[in-house]
Parts: structure tokens; C-alpha cells; sequence
């Protein structure tokens, strides 16, 4: 099918269920900011603040999950079967020493990491502190299952395979959003954990999906079915992940550091409460558009990667142009939601209990989405180039890019403008801004990846 099916079908075939899973993935972040708001306004901030770490963890399951996929797709394109069996469990040896290190974090280091930021001026601060520890190191301690999750996700993809993959994340965040109200208020005779609760849904989610994915695998990946005559510790397989995941990972990672720099910018407002869960609300908003789009792009990387190892130049570009094509319409309906329904988003996230605070959360965040939703259109272009990169081995582009978007650039400008002009409305400008100086640099590294690698096949 990857090789064969007109690209105009094969695009959506593969990509959609892999879209449609992603927003239920959105759907049920936002659902959980929200049964926590209700709960507490300042469980939001608590969580908020525990945020930029769990996406690291987030960061190294999906980044060397993107190696796999590279890697096994490849294989698969270069008709050698075995060697992709092989390959998947290398895969699933790096993602299970990934985990170890968040279960050591969430043993022995999640107080202290949150102790970094949470700012004295935060009211309540002492509460976010606790409450944001128990979250952390919860959801770090059992995460074996996310990164076990992500890995058979990612079989399942790079053989086509992208509706067991839905499947396999709807199982989770089924579970996570059925758990949720239950475990954060206490209902049909549980008791009520608040935000711990919201944690011990999220990890028991994430363990159903990777059950759920390793059945699936098993039973209806006969290409990648893990079979112990096939373990073998390869280095070459284990290299090559690792060439396109730590690059994926580092762009991931980037997220959470510019989270926590936006974290420490916003911290100095007066406004600093209001300001980090208008951030922390956006983040689960604009995730109902970018995750389709990442859909997309996980989508692709199978397809490129195929017909790439293949050597089939003109599904490639046929590739590339469908999938720009998907990308832009998808950020064009969400350039258009968020400039006209901005307050109407917010309002999802009011409580009565902390009346003044989230009126002051729906002034700033009506702002907010209107001016970084002006650089979505730029986003999916870079997204798509991304995940060519990706795709043929060149991760360190989309890495590099990926700096420059989210550190080198975004940052520095985040910082000027609050020092500047003091005001909490004008700060959000740094994301338009880092979009489009960052893609530029993608233009001019596609440019290269085209020219070295794609016109010569």
C-alpha cells in the first residue's frame, strides 16, 4: 500500500486515524485542565508548573519513537523484514531505559524540581508546591507504560497500520477521561484526590494503551510481531534510532525548556497567576490543531520513509506537496477559531471559586490566542518540512530548526519585550516572531536535504 495507493488516498488513509487519536489525546489534556480547574484554580497553576517536565518525559518516548518509526519503515521499503523485526526490539530496549530514568526522577527528584519553579510570588504558593510535587512524581514513576504505549504505537504505524494505532491511544484516553472526574471529586464512593487524581488517571491511561497495543501488535502486525527467536541487541539499529530520535527528542525537549522560560517571564507580571494558566490553557487549546497536524506528520513519516528506501522519487514530492496541502487547511480553520472565538475557548476554564482570577485569565487570554494564532499557517509549513527531514535520516535539521524556534529565538524576544514595555499583552508577540524567522531556516534546510538527497534518487 505505501508503495502503490495514489498518494491523494494514501495520505489520509494512513494519517486520519492517526488524527483522529491525536485529538482525543487533545481532547482529553483539555478535559483534564479542566476538571482540575474546577477542582481548584490553583491545581491549574500547580499543573501548569508540573507541565514542562512531564512533556519531557513526553519528549523522549515520542522523539525516540520517531527513530523507530524512521528506522522500521526504511526496512520495511528495502524489503528486508527481518532486519525490521530485529529493529523493533532495539526500539523497544531504548524506550524502556528511557523510562527508567522518569521512574528514578519521580522516585527521588520531583520535590526538588518543583521547589525550581515555584516562584514566592505565586499566591498559594506553598499548596501549588505540594500539590504539583504528588502530580509530578506520580506520573513520572509509573511511566513505563507512555513509553511502552508510544513504542507499539509506532509499530503499528510503520506498517500502515495507523487505525490500530487510533485504537490503541483511544483505549488510553478513554480510560484517562472516564477516571478523571471520578478520582479528582471522589464520585460513586471513591475518595477525592484532587490533583493526584488527575495523575493516577493519566498513568492508568497510559498502561491501558499500551496494553491494548501490544495485543493489537501480536496479533495483526505480523511484520513487526515481536517473536523471542528475533532479539537481538544490534548496534547499528540501535545508532541509527538514536541518529533520528535524539534529534526528535531534543525538539520535543525544547518545548518544556521554552515552557519553563516562559514559566520564569510570566512569574515577573503582577498578573503572574492569571498569565501562567492562560499559557498552560493555550498550550491544551491550540493542541486541538497542532495534534491533527502531528497526526499528519507521524503519518508521512512512514510513506516518505518507504518510498525514500525504495527509492522512488516522485511519491516522495507527490508526498510532501498532499500533505503541505492538509497541513496549511488544518491551521487555517484554527487561525480562524482562535481569532473569532477566543473568549469562548477561555471561558471552558472559568470557576466560580476563584472568580477575580479567571476573569483576569479570559482578559489576557483572549490577547493571547488572537496574536499567536496569526503564525499558525507558518507552523504548518515547518511542521511538514520537519518531517521530511525525519523521514530520510536527517533529524538534526528539523533539531536545529527547532532551537532556533523555540530557544534561540523565542526567548530572547519573550525576555526583551516584557523588559521593555511591562506589559503581560504584548508578550505573546515572541511566538509570531520565532515562527517565522524559524521558517526561513527550515526553507533553506530542505533546500539542502533536497538538493543531497531527494533529487539524486
Amino acid at each position: 500500500m505505501l508503495g502503490t495507493m495514489s498518494m491523494g488516498k494514501l495520505v489520509p488513509k494512513v494519517s486520519v486515524p492517526i488524527m483522529v487519536s491525536m485529538l482525543v489525546q487533545a481532547l482529553y489534556n483539555v478535559v483534564d485542565s479542566i476538571f482540575v480547574s474546577q477542582f481548584d484554580p490553583n491545581g491549574l497553576t500547580s499543573v501548569s508548573l508540573a507541565y514542562p517536565f512531564q512533556m519531557l518525559m513526553v519528549a523522549l518516548s515520542v522523539g525516540m519513537g520517531t527513530g523507530i518509526n524512521s528506522l522500521l519503515s526504511r526496512r520495511l521499503g528495502e524489503r528486508r523484514p527481518a532486519e525490521a523485526r530485529r529493529a523493533a526490539w532495539n526500539g523497544l530496549l531504548i524506550e524502556i531505559l528511557g523510562s527508567l530514568l522518569f521512574v528514578i526522577l519521580g522516585l527521588f527528584f520531583a520535590g526538588p524540581l518543583m521547589r525550581l519553579v515555584v516562584s514566592d510570588n505565586l499566591k498559594n504558593a506553598d499548596w501549588i508546591l505540594a500539590t504539583g510535587r504528588d502530580y509530578l512524581s506520580i506520573v513520572c514513576t509509573f511511566s513505563t507504560g507512555i513509553f511502552m504505549a508510544v513504542f507499539l504505537e509506532r509499530c503499528l504505524q510503520a506498517t500502515g497500520n495507523t487505525t490500530l494505532s487510533m485504537i490503541t491511544q483511544l483505549a488510553g484516553a478513554v480510560t484517562n477521561i472516564i477516571l478523571d472526574p471520578l478520582l479528582i471529586f471522589g464520585y460513586l464512593g471513591l475518595p477525592q484526590l484532587g490533583v493526584s487524581g488527575a495523575a493516577i488517571a493519566t498513568v492508568i491511561g497510559q498502561w491501558v494503551s499500551a496494553l491494548v497495543g501490544f495485543l493489537l501488535n501480536q496479533r495483526k502486525n505480523p511484520e513487526l510481531k515481536l517473536l523471542r527467536a528475533d532479539f537481538r541487541i544490534f548496534r547499528n539499529d540501535l545508532r541509527d534510532i538514536v541518529a533520528v530520535g535524539f534529534p526528535s527528542t531534543i525538539m520535543s525537549a525544547l518545548g518544556s525548556v521554552m515552557n519553563l522560560g516562559m514559566n520564569a517571564i510570566l512569574s515577573g507580571f503582577a498578573e503572574s497567576n492569571a498569565a501562567l494558566n492562560v499559557l498552560s490553557v493555550y498550550f491544551k487549546l491550540q493542541s486541538f490543531i497542532f495534534m491533527p497536524v502531528f497526526g499528519l506528520s507521524n503519518g508521512i513519516i512512514a510513506i516518505i520513509g518507504y518510498n525514500y528506501g525504495a527509492r522512488m522519487k516522485a511519491r516522495v514530492y507527490q508526498c510532501i506537496r498532499v500533505a503541505l496541502y492538509w497541513a496549511i487547511t488544518i491551521m487555517l480553520i484554527g487561525t480562524i477559531l482562535f481569532m473569532v472565538f477566543p473568549g469562548a475557548m477561555m471561558s471552558i476554564f472559568e470557576s466560580e471559586a476563584e472568580a477575580e482570577l479567571t476573569a483576569q485569565m479570559t482578559q489576557i487570554g483572549v490577547v493571547a490566542m488572537r496574536i499567536i494564532s496569526s503564525s499558525f499557517v507558518f507552523a504548518a509549513i515547518g511542521i511538514v518540512l520537519s518531517t521530511v527531514f525525519q523521514a530520510v535520516g536527517k533529524g538534526v535539521y528539523s533539531m536545529l530548526m527547532s532551537i532556533c524556534r523555540q530557544l534561540a529565538i523565542l526567548l530572547p524576544v519573550a525576555w526583551l519585550i516584557a523588559t521593555l514595555t511591562g506589559n503581560v499583552y504584548l508578550v505573546w508577540w515572541c511566538f509570531p516572531v520565532a515562527e517565522a524567522v524559524s521558517l526561513v531556516i527550515c526553507l533553506l534546510f530542505y533546500r539542502k536535504c533536497n538538493r543531497e538527497m531527494l533529487a539524486t534518487l
